[in-house]
């Protein structure tokens, strides 16, 4: 049965931690040089309508490392919802490969590729949520603290596309989520509050950095300005400076904590050189594990595919 990976609540909490086991498998299996060949004969083809490093090497390399094959498009290539209905080139792809990947800006094209494709659609990022990377994310925590659940998570900075997803994510694995961040950038309170109510985790949003870090186990930041919000970085870090992940506030959390930041980083704005280059960091694993996160990701939408 054909199934799609555009959010985080798209799958069951089984299904997530079982997919996170399956990718430290892989991961194993690909330090060894025997990753497996889950992929072979299938061909994916790949939109980038956003400029992109992790997202691209990973998901070219990982789907090569499968045994399979990926056809990147561009807007220089046809330009999808303009030159050709999203429908049409959801139903083309279709009969040409096996899986449709895409990262863009608009969320309601992807779900209407999803809506009108035959074959499983990957959402790689849109501005309203990043599933892949926080798949990633818990990967790395996975593999550091020993688990995922139940941990207190401090996401500090912009209301944005990340936040959404861990926003996601609390609906389906117990967290205490704590948000920080100014008054002016408060996330989706309606989303806040539908995954409130699942009852769930416990979601606290506030205006104070060291009470969002207080005794966290993980700290977590993106850029204080997204992609196509660049022109808003300097009211952006006036409202948000006091949110920067520095060593002040670093002793707030737990001995050990763990810092995250999907990259790429703004040095000096939501994070410091010496915090994201220091002991507790994890930044490049975390990066690093975009590949195989991903990898188990397609392997497991090919296994539902062909049930």
């Amino acid at each position: 049965m054909k199934r799609d990976f555009i959010s985080i609540l798209d799958w069951t909490t089984g299904e997530i931690l079982d997919n996170i086991e399956f990718a430290i498998e892989l991961k194993q299996k690909t330090k060894e040089g025997m990753c497996p060949k889950l992929l072979e004969g299938k061909n994916y083809g790949i939109f980038f309508h956003k400029p992109s490093l992790r997202t691209r090497l990973s998901f070219e390399v990982g789907i090569t490392q499968l045994g399979g094959s990926s056809m990147v498009l561009s807007e220089q290539d046809f330009k999808i919802g303009e030159r050709e209905t999203v429908s049409d080139v959801a139903r083309v792809m279709s009969r040409y490969v096996d899986g449709i990947l895409i990262r863009t800006f608009s969320h309601q094209m992807v779900l209407d590729l999803a809506k009108h494709a035959s074959v499983p659609v990957i959402n790689m990022l849109t501005d309203y949520n990043h599933p892949c990377q926080l798949m990633s994310d818990v990967l790395t925590i996975k593999e550091k603290l020993g688990r995922i659940d139940n941990l207190r998570i401090a996401y500090l900075g912009d209301s944005n596309n990340m936040t959404v997803s861990w926003l996601n994510l609390a609906g389906r694995i117990p967290l205490d989520l704590r948000i920080g961040t100014s008054p002016e950038t408060m996330p989706d309170m309606k989303l806040v509050n539908e995954i409130k109510e699942l009852g769930i985790s416990t979601i606290n949003i506030t205006n104070s950095a060291e009470e969002a870090v207080e005794g966290a186990e993980v700290l977590y930041t993106d850029v204080w300005a997204s992609m196509g919000e660049k022109d808003l970085i300097a009211e952006k870090t006036r409202l948000l400076r006091g949110f920067q992940i520095n060593t002040a506030l670093l002793k707030y959390a737990t001995k050990d904590a763990l810092v995250l930041h999907c990259l790429p980083a703004e040095r000096g704005n939501e994070i410091t050189d010496e915090v994201l280059e220091g002991p507790q960091s994890v930044v490049f694993d975390q990066a690093e594990n975009r590949l195989h996160a991903q990898k188990a990701i397609l392997v497991q939408l090919e296994k539902w595919r062909t049930v």
